[in-house]
């Protein structure tokens, strides 16, 4: 297959102002429940379905890159929207919006003001449900572009079950792995003209995204090796969050046992203190890379307070950022090859797959849990689909149901 038959128009995606990131961000860091995957529904509709911010390809192929990455796999499709919009500044923008909601509730929390951020309610059940209806939205979307034929429609069903046989970061990457091999050597469609909108555009260059690189890499080792040399507790805590930060897979739940080892084993967080902030994050909305923030804020030693959920929330995403911005320039080449495309074929299927599990176990399992609740789910899912409610505007009516009636 010719180069020619992938063709990227010439016109840029539209660029915005870091404002305009910021304030999209926020509606979605107050609304967004459910976990990373609802996260990745919500963007979808957000992003991809009515600001068209960016096309189903591109967002299909970003979710698929921050799936192989460390880190949190949603806040990180965030961060490169946020770039690709607005260059540095977006992606700042994006982060401290989507994050920072939650992170004042978990540090809020752990001032005592458990009002702010209770662990159950009928509310809270509502928008779990609103989330069912969210992430069905997306993998219905996703599918009906990504899996028009019966051989992708197969991989993503293929990758659905690897997913939900291995419910693990391991299985994840399993599974789009095996969809990139079945893209290549299974996958004969004729590749789709590729479109402003097709494009990552991202801001940044090949030697700034060597220098990033060098830069994670750098911190991975010599963070260590300076907590070695000076005991210093600042530099303890930096080392702690940005190795978790650097080393999880999958994001969301994954995460717990790293800052388990990291700070209760090391006698920094009691484990009474850290099962309530767990049980507390499951309560707000966006990342729930935020109950660092949570973890920095009732440190036994210093620093701790808002200094110490600062320099926790900074730390633990500051890979993130670092390898979005490093590897994105190299991505965005390398999925325009031919090769690559037809491999991307099968990982995008793959991708719809993922979302189909996950939309069952644990959104579905843990947001339905009786009759109302399911009526609850179906309300929202023709609010979004028929009517074309905005989401928020449905996750604030799900939340006002479960109050009332669950």
């Amino acid at each position: 297959m010719d180069a020619k038959d992938v063709e990227i128009h010439s016109q840029e995606p539209q660029r915005g102002t870091a404002a305009e990131v910021f304030s999209a961000f926020l509606t979605l860091g107050v609304t967004s429940f459910g976990g990373p995957v609802a996260h990745l529904g919500y963007f979808h509709e957000a992003f991809v379905v009515r600001r068209k911010w960016i096309g189903e390809a591109a967002y299909a192929d970003l979710v698929a890159l921050c799936q192989f990455l460390p880190g949190p796999a949603s806040s990180q499709v965030g961060m490169a929207l946020g770039l690709r919009r607005a260059g540095y500044a977006g992606m700042l923008a994006a982060w401290v919006a989507f994050t920072l909601p939650s992170a004042i509730l978990l540090v809020a929390f752990a001032w005592g003001a458990a009002a702010i951020a209770p662990e159950a309610g009928g509310w809270i059940e509502g928008l779990k449900a609103a989330a069912v209806a969210v992430v069905a939205q997306a993998v219905i979307a996703m599918a009906a572009s990504l899996t028009p034929d019966r051989e992708r429609a197969t991989v993503a069903v293929v990758a659905m079950i690897v997913a939900m046989l291995v419910p693990t970061a391991a299985g994840q990457v399993l599974a789009i792995a095996a969809g990139g091999i079945a893209g290549l050597v299974w996958l004969r469609p004729s590749l789709p003209q590729m479109t402003r909108h097709d494009s990552l555009a991202v801001t940044t260059g090949k030697t700034a995204g060597v220098a990033f690189l060098a830069v994670f890499a750098l911190l991975l080792v010599a963070l260590p090796l300076l907590v070695s040399w000076t005991a210093d507790p600042v530099l303890a805590m930096i080392d702690s969050f940005y190795r978790t930060g650097s080393l999880v897979f999958g994001g969301g739940h994954v995460v717990l046992p790293l800052l388990e080892a990291e700070v209760v084993q090391t006698g920094r967080v009691g484990e009474q203190a850290f099962l309530a902030g767990y049980g507390a994050a499951q309560a707000v909305p966006g990342p729930l890379f935020a109950f660092a923030a949570y973890l920095g804020a009732v440190y036994t030693s210093a620093p701790s307070g808002l200094l110490g959920a600062a320099i926790a929330l900074v730390a633990i995403y500051l890979p993130s950022m670092l390898l979005i911005v490093g590897v994105l320039p190299f991505w965005e080449g390398l999925r325009m090859a031919p090769l690559a495309r037809r491999a991307l074929l099968g990982v995008n299927a793959a991708v719809v797959g993922l979302l189909a599990a996950a939309l069952y176990d644990p959104v579905f399992t843990v947001g339905i849990v009786s009759g109302n609740a399911m009526a609850i789910a179906a309300a929202s899912f023709v609010a979004l689909t028929a009517w074309k409610a905005p989401p928020w505007a449905v996750v604030v009516a799900a939340g006002v149901a479960g109050f009332l009636i669950l």
